[in-house]
């Protein structure tokens, strides 16, 4: 998976990314204050720059910007506050399906 329109500052040489080398998510957990790095098995990862984040009653919306593309997750509050997600931090979109669909136009 190549993005070549990649903002130059979120660490990719270049400009560009290669997210199937085995590149590592940052994770960390503040219920020890030290930062561990998680590997994952999910192909579909999108690496890209927290441009909203709008809390709900219980669920959120992160908003980031993946190469110019806006990618929005629903997470729960929780989650945001677990991981100290805010505006300009970089992060990942982790994308799992079990279906993907095909429709044409009429």
């Amino acid at each position: 998976m190549r993005c070549e329109d990649a903002d130059p500052g979120l660490g990719f040489p270049g400009g560009a990314s290669d997210l199937d080398g085995g590149q590592r998510a940052r994770y960390i957990d503040p219920s020890i204050a030290t930062e561990e790095l998680v590997k994952i098995s999910a192909r579909n990862r999108l690496k890209g720059r927290i441009v909203e984040v709008k809390k709900g009653a219980t669920t959120a919306h992160v908003r980031l910007d993946v190469g110019g593309t806006i990618v929005t997750a629903s997470i729960t509050n929780e989650a945001v506050d677990e991981l100290g997600l805010k505006p300009g931090l970089v992060a990942y979109a982790v994308v799992k399906a079990s279906d993907v669909m095909v429709a044409i136009d009429d």
